[in-house]
């Protein structure tokens, strides 16, 4: 089936850009578009659709609030988004990955990675612009409060080192390759570090490593 979208731009130009770049893809479909952020989070809870693209700047509702209320802490059956923005400042990266954002994305990516973005949210992976990860990751262990739950002693040898990896910006296929284990293997590790570290996603995988200063 095809991975359904909704584009949240208030710019009309943005949302047809990324409708015409997406509806190119054969398993791709945009199936609404909102113009702000009332509006997206409105549209969200109504479709549940596999991915909503998230601008920082509209009205009602910024981007970023829209973020923790479709997919943020307490939220029971959080929504996949990826924020797609003009502007990388470290404070709106905090935001949105502390509201729950599956990816962030800068607007002049490039179609390629914009689609990649799509299909790794809806696949339960993240992606970050790689002109922004390492510096918004190491900065994030500055700015963002420690959480409590986890310790290192928890996981097992391997399940760190997929934890390493996954703070690396690895892929599972890439984890897969250089473990030498199958992609299976990686997600069951995945879901058990998850699980004993109450992380909800390779994003915040890869925060608390960071936070943790597990890369050194």
């Amino acid at each position: 089936m095809a991975i359904r979208v909704l584009v949240a731009d208030d710019q009309v130009l943005v949302r047809t850009g990324f409708r015409l770049v997406l509806d190119a893809a054969p398993d791709i479909d945009v199936i609404a578009e909102a113009a702000d952020g009332e509006a997206a989070v409105r549209l969200a809870r109504q479709l549940r659709p596999d991915v909503t693209l998230m601008d920082i700047r509209m009205p009602k509702v910024d981007g970023l609030r829209a973020t923790e209320l479709l997919a943020g802490p307490g939220v029971a059956h959080p929504l996949r988004v990826v924020v797609v923005t003009t502007y990388d400042a470290d404070e709106n990266v905090y935001a949105a990955l502390l509201g729950g954002a599956s990816g962030f994305l800068l607007k002049d990516a490039g179609p390629r990675m914009l689609v990649d973005a799509v299909r790794a949210a809806a696949g339960g992976e993240a992606m970050v612009s790689p002109s922004v990860t390492v510096r918004l990751l190491a900065r994030f262990t500055e700015k963002a409060r420690l959480r409590t739950q986890g310790t290192p002693g928890l996981l097992t040898e391997r399940e760190s080192d997929v934890v390493l990896a996954v703070a690396r910006g690895r892929t599972n296929a890439e984890i897969a390759d250089d473990l030498r284990v199958s992609l299976s293997t990686v997600k069951t590790h995945l879901a058990s570090v998850q699980r004993k570290l109450e992380l909800r996603n390779r994003t915040e995988i890869a925060v608390w490593a960071w936070q943790r200063g597990l890369l050194g």
